[in-house]
């Protein structure tokens, strides 16, 4: 039965992420407007450590909140992975909060996975051994920030995910989602609880971790909330698939920001084939329903692989790279893998390399940014052709991000996943989903005109298989050269 606040016309949604937290409304008519973006900084005390400060964090989700007064319900989307550590009694971080793209693990990573710890992770999380998830980074906070133990002693230490600590803080709940609690490494896909022998495994009582609570409910409401109920919890990733209106089996998204992350409903099937590389997750879970499940597959390096060349000068806007002309790249013999922080899907491989292969005399910076550009797609494309061997993809993928605003990387994408790509009219499609569970959970009916109407249509004549071969080929040779380097 609805809430009586399903009677108030409009949700607020607070889509807290990787680089800004931004603020949405949206009304019963459809309206979707954004009312804040608050950036906030990013920390890097060492290579291959990326931080936040958690009370900037913070700051920024209520800040987000003050909108919410007289709003029927708040949703709020996190980082996913990104984890914190605090005080329960007085609510303070004992350190910055670790982001998804941390990679300080790496070497505490490697020593399980030679005790072959990963065939546990894999059968039971459904995640390869990798920093990148929750795990190892709760752990590096028990084994290197002081304040913990004591506090784990005095039974008032408290981590986890990044909305764990919103949820605590705002409305005096320790709990997070089944979506985002499926980034960590800890939770058993089956039971949807913690799992006893993946908490062991990474040394991470369960006790110091949130209760495990579905995606929309009541997750209760202060004074820092207006008044107004949070409705809805759930990771960045999760929010954009909902968003992008992918409700049955085979609806897909893919979402171009820093990396690339690619969604596919699986429904009520938990998709289970540890060999592929793919990772099974749950799409979202309503309230007194069962749980959908998703298959996820990322690519580490796709907006970041082209800011990065326009850092080292190679092009200075972005015109210059959204047409070429002539044969493409990789029809030319020139392929960039976009590995600058490793292989992610479906290779999990953090010892590969960026590279260019094919470079001539002849090769310029057009043509060296184009290459990059296909890059990007041809990775999608694999992670992509690896889901459809286990899920039979519908003949259309939703796009959004902002790689999606470039013309040539749409057209090219569409050649390489052989369909057609939509990108989505509006450019905050993950605050969208948020706001839509939000208004779900309190029975808010939104105007049918607000569904994500696709903005561009690509329709690209399929690459030859023999190209997708050439990039596989090229894939492979870039990877072990981390290792490699480090060895001679």
């Amino acid at each position: 039965m609805p809430h009586p606040d399903s009677l108030a016309e409009f949700v607020i949604a607070i889509d807290q992420g990787t680089t800004a937290t931004k603020v949405h409304r949206l009304d019963v008519n459809g309206e979707f407007v954004t009312l804040d973006v608050l950036s906030h900084r990013q920390i890097l005390p060492r290579p291959g450590w990326v931080e936040h400060d958690a009370l900037e964090l913070l700051a920024s989700v209520k800040q987000g909140a003050r909108h919410a007064v007289g709003a029927a319900g708040i949703g709020i989307d996190n980082q996913g992975e990104t984890v914190i550590a605090w005080d329960s009694e007085t609510g303070k971080p004992i350190c910055n909060a670790i982001v998804w793209q941390d990679n300080r693990t790496a070497d505490a990573i490697a020593r399980l996975r030679a005790t072959g710890a990963e065939e546990l992770t894999l059968a039971r999380a459904g995640l390869p051994l990798d920093p990148y998830f929750s795990a190892s980074k709760l752990r590096w906070i028990i084994d290197n920030v002081d304040a913990a133990s004591g506090l784990m002693a005095a039974g008032r230490l408290r981590m986890g995910t990044s909305d764990s600590y919103f949820l605590d803080r705002l409305c005096g709940r320790f709990v997070t989602d089944v979506t985002t609690a499926s980034r960590t490494s800890l939770m058993n896909l089956r039971t949807l609880e913690w799992d006893p022998e993946l908490c062991r495994l990474f040394g991470v009582p369960a006790e110091v971790l949130p209760t495990i609570v579905p995606t929309t409910g009541e997750f209760g409401s202060s004074a820092a909330t207006g008044g107004a109920r949070v409705t809805a919890s759930i990771v960045d990733q999760q929010a954009a698939l909902y968003g992008h209106g992918c409700r049955g089996s085979g609806a897909a998204k893919i979402t171009f920001g820093t990396g690339a992350f690619a969604l596919c409903v699986a429904g009520q099937r938990l998709v289970s084939d540890p060999g592929s590389g793919l990772l099974p997750t749950l799409a979202w879970q309503m309230r007194g329903q069962l749980p959908v499940y998703a298959v996820d597959g990322g690519v580490y390096n796709a907006g970041s692989a082209v800011d990065w060349l326009r850092q080292v000068g190679l092009y200075a806007g972005y015109d210059e790279i959204d047409a070429f002309e002539g044969p493409s790249a990789v029809e030319r013999g020139l392929v960039f893998v976009p590995a600058l922080s490793g292989l992610a899907c479906p290779y999990w491989d953090r010892s590969a390399s960026g590279m260019w292969l094919g470079l001539g005399l002849d090769t310029g910076r057009a043509d060296l940014c184009r290459a990059v550009l296909e890059g990007v797609a041809l990775r999608t494309a694999q992670v992509l052709r690896a889901m459809r061997r286990h899920v039979p993809l519908q003949d259309t993928i939703s796009i959004d991000g902002g790689l999606s605003r470039n013309s040539y990387f749409c057209e090219f994408l569409a050649a390489a996943l052989g369909c057609r790509v939509d990108v989505s009219a509006n450019a905050d499609v993950t605050g969208y989903g948020t706001a839509l569970l939000a208004a779900a959970a309190v029975g808010m009916a939104v105007a049918q005109r607000s569904r994500v109407e696709p903005v561009r249509r690509f329709h690209g004549r399929p690459l030859p298989e023999h190209l997708h071969d050439r990039y596989a080929d090229a894939t492979e040779r870039c990877r072990g050269w981390r290792f490699e380097a480090r060895c001679t």
